[in-house]
């Protein structure tokens, strides 16, 4: 049993969170495996692929020491769905309290998305395990700093239009993670592997 403070954790801790989008569970299942045989423990599946409840209940039964999230959670019976496949935490790209209140009453930890300030403080009003930022690629680093240094207990995670490359400077602008997808996982497993690893041994 991981409590929501320790699955919140290890989705986090190695500063990102990597999205797997694509046209089937199966490519799903195969770019996920990718990505966290390379060593990235953190994994989030886009409801919006088709067969992701599939692909979620595939890897958080084959990878049982990964993070396994759903993102694209928009409603109370898609969070239902998603923890019910294995998903341990659910990503939003706006703020729904449902989404929340459901995630926390199972167990998961929710990551709901926002695009201001007023967001971010109604996110943590309501219970945000960590603050999902988006699209960060219009807001750019800079604008983590300076929403950090009026509101610090704020735990960012910028997502969108985010390169491996782009990592150290998000972070050391504030965030405490980020979210990359195609620039993590586009081309065959084998480029994905290398590119994970790669970005692990540079944070690691």
């Amino acid at each position: 049993m991981r409590y929501r403070w320790q699955i919140t954790q290890e989705a986090l801790r190695q500063g990102v969170v990597g999205i797997v989008r694509t046209a089937d569970a199966a490519s799903a299942v195969a770019a996920a495996r990718a990505v966290l045989d390379a060593g990235l423990g953190s994994v989030e599946v886009p409801l919006t692929n088709p067969g992701a409840l599939a692909a979620i209940e595939e890897l958080a039964a084959a990878y049982p020491d990964a993070t396994v999230g759903a993102g694209t959670v928009l409603d109370e019976s898609s969070a239902t769905a998603a923890i019910r496949a294995g998903a341990r935490f659910l990503v939003s790209p706006s703020l729904h309290t449902e989404v929340l209140r459901t995630a926390h009453r199972y167990g998961a930890a929710a990551f709901p998305g926002t695009g201001s300030v007023t967001e971010i403080v109604r996110a943590l009003e309501e219970g945000a395990d960590a603050v999902k930022v988006f699209p960060a690629s219009a807001l750019g680093p800079q604008w983590v700093k300076d929403v950090r240094a009026a509101v610090p207990q704020a735990p960012l995670v910028p997502t969108g239009g985010i390169a491996p490359g782009d990592v150290p400077e998000w972070l050391a602008a504030g965030a405490v993670a980020c979210g990359i997808g195609s620039a993590l996982t586009r081309g065959s497993a084998e480029e994905t592997r290398a590119r994970v690893a790669a970005m692990v041994r540079e944070d690691g």
